[in-house]
C-alpha cells in the first residue's frame, strides 16, 4: 500500500518526494557522510540495514517491547547469573551499535541497536519487578481491617470496591501485611460515602490474589503484584469511617476532587446518562452499573467510559483549536503571536489538569502520554501526529512502566494509532475526488472501520468476544462524543464557577443518553456479539510483531510481516481447546463434549464464566453443568475421559471419606478437600494439597498435561 510506503519507513518526511528522496537529502547532509560512505559498494541487505539506522526511533519501542515480553514469557524468575549474562550482551551491543563504523561493521550497527534494546528491555523489566516488591497475603484472613481508602470502583457483579493502603490487620506482622488490599461491600452500605483519603475500619474475608483458572489463561497475580495489591475479599459488615481525609496529601486532593465533580455532575443529570457523563470527564465509573457497562461491551462502545487516548485528543484538540481560533479573532496581535504554540500550551495544561483530577489509572497516563508529545511537538515545530512521534510516546511508557506491554489498553491504543496514521497517509489523494460534504463522513467510517480493524483480534484474544455491530455503534455514538458531550463538558467546568454550567450540562445529557441509546440498541440486536475461542501464546506476540513489519519495513519486508500474520491467524483457527479443565482448588470441573464444555457443577461462577468465554461457548454457567457428561449425586459426579477411564468430581462434606470407593482402576479424581494420609495408587488424585502447588490443570485431547504452575514457573509474583 502506497499509504504504507509514505508512513512508514521514514515516518515523518513531509513533501511529495516521499521517503526516498528524503533518505537522499539526509545522506547528502554533514551528518550523512559517514552513512553515504558505509552504503557505496555494498549488497542490497547490507545497505537496507545501513539505512535503517535512520528509523531506529521507530523499531526502538518493537526491539524494548521484545525484550520486555521475553521477560514475561520467560518460564522462571532470572537469576542474577542470568541478569548478568543479559547485561553484558547489552553492553557488547551497544559497543557495536557505537563504534561499528569505525570497525568497519556499519551494517551490523543496527541489529546490534535492535539486540541491545531487547536485552535492556528485558532487565528494566525485572528492575520494575523487584521495585514494586511487597508483601502478598499467604493465607486466608477473616478479621478487622483498618486503612486508608485510595481507589473506588464497582465489580463485575456490580458492587463496590474499596482499595484500601496502609492497612492494618489483626494478629498479622506489618513486614506481612500487604501494601495495598481491595475490598467489596457486600450488604447493605448505604451509608457510605467513600471518598479517598478517608481511613475506615470493617470486618473483611481476605485471601491472596486469585491463580490462573487455567494454564495459560490471564494471571491476576501478576497485574496485582505490579500495583502492589497483595489481598482481596469483600465484607458483608457496615464499614465504619475512623478518620476524614488528612490535609496537605496532593494525589488524593486530586480524587477528592474528582469525587466531588462526580457527584456534582451526577446531581444535576440523573441515572446512568449522569454516570456516564461523570466517567467521560473524571474517570469515576463507580456509578456505571454492571447493565450499562455490559451493553457498551457488547456495542463495542466500552472504550467510551474508560478514559483514553480518545477522551484526552477530544479534550486538547477541542481547546487547542478554541484557543487558536479565539485568539486568531483579535485581529492583529493574531500576527504577530504564535497562535499554535498558544494553543499547544493551554491544550497541554488543560490535559495536565484533566490527568489530575482522572486520577494515576495506567490508561489516563498513556493517554496523556501520547497527547502530551503531540503537543510538545506542535511547540518544536514537529509534526504532531506522526509514527515518530508514536514511537516516542510508546518508548516513554514501556520506560516507566513496561508491565503496560501486556495490558490490553496498550496494545489496542497503539494499534489503533499506528494504523490510523498509516491509513491518512494516503487521504491526501484521495480527499480532492471525494465531494466536499461527504468528506466528513467518509473520514468518520474510514476512522471507525480501520480503528475496529486494528484492535478487533486483540480484543478479541483479550475477552473472547467479537461485537458484530461495533462498526454501527461507533458512527452513531462517537460523533455526539466529540462534538457534544466533550466539548459541553469543558464548558460546563469553565462555567461552574459563575453558576451558569446548567446549558453545557443540559447538552452533555442528551450526547449521553444518546450514547446509552445506541449501546442498548445494538447490544440487544441479533447476533451482537460473536463469542470468540482463546487464541494460543504466539498468536498475539505474532500479529503484533507481523504488522510492525510490515509498516515499517521496505520491500520483501512487508511480505514477511504479511505472512506472519496470516499465520498467527491461522494458528488461532485451528487451535483446539482441552478436553479437560481442572479448577485450581479443585471448586469444578469442565470436560470438553460435542455439546460443548460440560461442568462438574454450576458453582465456582468467575472459573466457570471464564472457562466458558475461553471456549467460545456462550453458555451461561447453569446451562453448561446441565450438558450431558457428568452424572450422579451433586457431591460425587463421575464422567468418562477420551481414553475411556473414569472421571470423578469428590466435593462437599465427607468427600475425603468417599475416596476409597471411588480410587479405583486408573480414574481421575478431582477432591475439593485434603486426601487422607498415606499413598492411593488406585488412581490418579488430584486433591487440594496437589493443586495448591500444580496450579490449574489442563489435559489436551492427545493426553498432554500442562499445568498452571509449570507454565509460569517460579516468578515473584507466584511466591507466597
Amino acid at each position: 500500500m502506497q499509504a504504507q510506503a509514505e508512513s512508514g519507513g521514514i515516518g515523518d518526511m513531509r513533501g511529495p518526494a516521499g521517503p526516498k528522496a528524503a533518505l537522499r537529502a539526509r545522506l547528502a547532509g554533514a551528518g550523512g557522510r559517514a552513512l553515504r560512505g558505509a552504503v557505496a559498494g555494498l549488497g542490497d541487505p547490507a545497505a537496507a540495514l545501513v539505512r535503517a539506522q535512520l528509523d531506529l526511533i521507530l523499531w526502538a519501542p518493537v526491539a524494548l517491547s521484545l525484550g520486555i515480553g521475553g521477560y514475561f514469557l520467560w518460564p522462571g524468575e532470572p537469576g542474577l547469573p542470568g541478569l548478568a549474562l543479559v547485561a553484558a550482551g547489552a553492553v557488547l551491543g551497544a559497543g557495536l551499535w557505537l563504534r561499528g563504523a569505525a570497525w568497519g561493521l556499519d551494517p551490523a550497527r543496527f541489529p546490534a541497536a535492535l539486540l541491545m534494546l531487547a536485552l535492556c528491555g528485558a532487565l528494566l523489566a525485572s528492575v520494575r519487578a523487584h521495585s514494586v516488591a511487597a508483601p502478598v497475603l499467604g493465607f486466608r484472613y477473616y478479621g478487622p481491617v483498618e486503612g486508608r481508602v485510595v481507589k473506588i470502583d464497582r465489580s463485575a457483579s456490580d458492587r463496590l470496591r474499596l482499595t484500601l493502603d496502609q492497612p492494618v490487620l489483626s494478629g498479622v506482622d506489618p513486614a506481612r501485611t500487604p501494601a495495598r488490599l481491595r475490598v467489596s461491600l457486600h450488604g447493605d452500605q448505604t451509608h457510605m460515602d467513600p471518598m479517598p483519603g478517608l481511613r475506615v475500619m470493617l470486618t473483611a474475608n481476605l485471601g491472596p490474589p486469585p491463580p490462573p483458572t487455567e494454564p495459560g489463561s490471564y494471571d491476576f497475580r501478576r497485574h496485582f503484584w505490579f500495583e502492589q495489591l497483595g489481598a482481596v475479599g469483600y465484607t458483608r459488615a457496615p464499614v465504619m469511617v475512623l478518620e476524614p481525609p488528612a490535609p496537605g496529601q496532593w494525589a488524593l486532593a486530586g480524587h477528592r476532587l474528582r469525587m466531588r465533580l462526580s457527584q456534582a455532575i451526577q446531581a444535576r443529570i440523573p441515572g446512568q446518562a449522569g454516570a456516564v457523563a461523570a466517567a467521560l470527564m473524571t474517570g469515576d465509573r463507580a456509578g456505571v452499573t454492571e447493565a450499562t457497562n455490559e451493553a457498551m461491551r457488547a456495542a463495542n462502545l466500552a472504550h467510551i467510559i474508560a478514559i483514553s487516548g480518545l477522551h484526552m485528543g477530544l479534550l486538547a484538540g477541542f481547546v487547542f483549536a478554541a484557543v487558536r481560533y479565539g485568539l486568531a479573532a483579535l485581529g492583529r496581535p493574531a500576527l504577530i503571536w504564535p497562535l499554535k504554540k498558544i494553543a499547544a500550551v493551554v491544550a497541554l495544561l488543560a490535559a495536565t489538569a484533566y490527568l489530575w483530577v482522572a486520577g494515576p489509572q495506567v490508561a489516563t497516563q498513556r493517554a496523556y502520554l501520547m497527547t502530551g508529545v503531540m503537543l510538545l511537538a506542535v511547540l518544536f515545530d514537529r509534526r504532531a501526529i506522526s509514527l515518530r512521534t508514536v514511537a516516542l510516546a510508546a518508548l516513554i511508557l514501556l520506560l516507566w512502566r513496561p508491565e503496560s506491554l501486556l495490558s490490553p489498553g496498550f496494545q489496542m491504543s497503539f494499534a489503533a494509532t499506528v494504523a490510523l496514521i498509516v491509513t491518512y497517509g494516503g487521504w491526501g489523494r484521495v480527499a480532492p475526488r471525494i465531494p466536499m460534504l461527504a468528506r466528513p463522513v467518509v473520514m468518520l467510517v474510514l476512522t471507525s472501520l480501520v480503528g475496529g480493524m486494528a484492535t478487533g483480534p486483540i480484543a478479541a484474544a483479550h475477552f473472547h468476544r467479537m461485537p458484530e455491530y461495533g462498526l454501527l455503534a461507533n458512527l452513531l455514538a462517537v460523533p455526539v462524543m466529540g462534538t457534544l458531550v466533550m466539548p459541553a463538558g469543558v464548558i460546563a467546568a469553565l462555567l461552574a464557577p459563575l453558576g451558569l454550567a446548567a446549558p453545557a450540562l443540559w447538552v452533555m445529557e442528551q450526547g449521553t443518553r444518546w450514547m446509552i441509546f445506541v449501546a442498548e440498541w445494538v447490544a440487544g440486536l441479533e447476533g451482537a456479539v460473536i463469542a470468540v475461542p482463546q487464541p494460543p501464546a504466539f498468536v498475539l506476540p505474532g500479529l503484533a510483531l507481523g504488522a510492525v513489519v510490515a509498516v515499517l519495513a521496505r520491500g520483501a519486508g512487508r511480505s514477511l510481516g504479511g505472512l506472519a500474520m496470516v499465520l498467527a491467524l491461522g494458528g488461532w483457527a485451528v487451535a483446539v481447546r482441552p478436553v479437560l479443565l481442572i479448577a485450581p482448588e479443585a471448586t469444578l470441573v469442565g470436560v470438553m463434549t460435542p455439546a460443548g464444555r460440560a461442568l462438574s457443577k454450576p458453582a465456582a461462577g468467575f472459573i466457570a464464566e471464564s472457562w466458558l468465554e475461553a471456549d467460545g461457548d456462550g453458555a451461561t454457567r447453569d446451562e453448561a453443568a446441565l450438558r450431558p457428561g457428568f452424572e450422579g449425586p451433586r457431591n460425587a459426579r463421575v464422567a468418562r475421559l477420551p481414553d475411556g477411564r473414569a472421571l470423578v468430581h469428590l466435593s462437599g462434606k465427607g468427600a475425603a471419606g468417599r475416596l476409597a470407593e471411588h480410587c479405583q482402576g486408573g480414574a481421575l479424581v478431582v477432591l475439593t478437600a485434603k486426601a487422607p494420609p498415606g499413598d492411593h495408587p488406585g488412581c490418579d488424585l488430584w486433591d487440594e494439597t496437589r493443586l495448591a502447588t500444580s496450579g490449574a490443570v489442563a489435559i489436551a485431547a492427545d493426553g498432554q498435561m500442562h499445568t498452571s504452575a509449570g507454565v509460569t514457573g517460579a516468578r515473584l509474583w507466584t511466591e507466597r
